[in-house]
């Protein structure tokens, strides 16, 4: 039964907006090129932006991560459905994949690890891909020592940073290895991956799938190609890069530039062309003239064997202009406090990366998907400090 919506500035409901626009005869002339959909980004570093996708771009792209990534078994296997349709990894590598390959979709209803669990044990997919939350939760839940995932062939993560203690044990619990990948909105979303089968470097997100090109250019003007194993950020160029931002000419004319997509993430190469990712622009900390990237101070906290999930931020301070703070949830039963974190930071990190403010939540705020929204938490810090002055 359709259940109309409060009216209230600027919430619509759908059934409404339909009915205000004639019924036009479906399009048979449509083009490769054409615009297919409007995907929008996760707005974990801003404002969400609605990503024009060609039939061209998405085509593609299934087609190269059919290549990459999966050799499952057309009509016959099944795959995880955690990731949401509206999301980039959902739309390609579930749904449109799915519908190519005839392949049966378990559909989740919310990316918790209970329901997860429960689901997975019930209906046995061959292909596992979500987030790293998913995983890191399912390792953590009570009844997950008593499940059977042997059943599972592949596993991919994407979305976000995984870390590699969370694959380690990952790979000895369930036998089988976590393939992590690479790609964003604006890519369809694939761009690189470790190719099933082939070589799998732990900590990178593996190779350009077919008919990518990506470089690593210098942070200040983009324009430098830098040296091999080199820090800087990632340009890709491929059929599945999109045209640009819906209604948004700015930062289209900022993100594709010279037909080359500026994706904002901060990485290096191999001598193998490997690509590990080291983290996002927009969330570097600049502390005391030091360079920090948060994802490697998350990295060290979540192989603390009391740490079910942690994030670092950059926060105001009067001194550095910046410093650390870490936000941790602990595993069920566990008990930490600051000092003994900080010892141990100090022994994992240089001195001027070690968080020097820690708050123990119960949880983290997430995407849709699972994804931990860095970004909240930094500007709830922000609001902190606004009102303190």
């Amino acid at each position: 039964m359709h259940r109309p919506t409060d009216p209230s500035e600027g919430v619509h409901d759908f059934l409404d907006l339909l009915g205000r626009y004639p019924d036009d005869p479906i399009r048979t002339d449509i083009a490769l090129d054409d615009l297919a959909a409007l995907l929008y980004t996760g707005g974990t570093t801003g404002l969400s932006k609605g990503v024009m996708l060609s039939h061209a771009n998405l085509s593609i792209n299934v087609q190269q991560l059919m290549a990459w990534v999966f050799d499952a078994g057309d009509g016959r296997d099944s795959i995880m459905g955690i990731f949401p349709f509206f999301h980039s990894a959902g739309f390609t590598a579930v749904m449109n994949q799915s519908i190519v390959r005839a392949l049966k979709v378990i559909l989740v209803p919310r990316p918790e690890p209970d329901i997860v669990l429960k689901m997975t044990r019930k209906y046995r997919p061959e292909w596992f891909p979500c987030v790293p939350t998913i995983y890191v939760g399912l390792l953590n839940h009570p009844d997950f020592p008593k499940a059977d995932f042997s059943f599972i062939r592949g596993c991919v993560s994407g979305a976000a940073p995984l870390a590699v203690e969370t694959i380690r044990e990952w790979e000895q619990r369930v036998g089988a290895t976590i393939i992590e990948v690479y790609g964003l909105t604006e890519t369809s979303p694939l761009s690189h991956a470790n190719p099933w089968r082939g070589k799998t470097k732990v900590g990178s997100v593996g190779v350009p799938v077919p008919d990518t090109d990506c470089r690593i250019v210098d942070l200040e003007t983009g324009e430098k190609d830098l040296p091999q194993g080199e820090s800087g950020e990632i340009i890709l160029k491929g059929p599945q890069v999109s045209r640009g931002y819906y209604n948004r000419p700015q930062e289209t004319a900022q993100s594709f530039r010279d037909g080359w997509f500026y994706t904002g993430d901060i990485g290096y190469m191999d001598e193998e062309g490997y690509l590990f990712i080291v983290d996002r622009k927009k969330d570097m900390i600049i502390a005391g003239g030091y360079n920090i990237y948060p994802r490697e101070i998350d990295e060290v906290l979540y192989e603390h064997p009391k740490i079910q999930e942690a994030c670092a931020v950059g926060i105001p301070d009067p001194y550095r202009g910046e410093t650390v703070k870490a936000f941790i949830v602990l595993k069920p039963g566990e008990s930490l406090d600051e000092q003994e974190i900080a010892a141990y930071c100090k022994e994992k990190l240089a001195a001027y990366k070690v968080p020097k403010v820690y708050e123990f939540v119960d949880d983290l705020p997430k995407s849709a998907i699972g994804k931990v929204l860095r970004r909240e938490l930094r500007e709830m810090e922000m609001r902190k400090a606004a009102e303190r002055e």
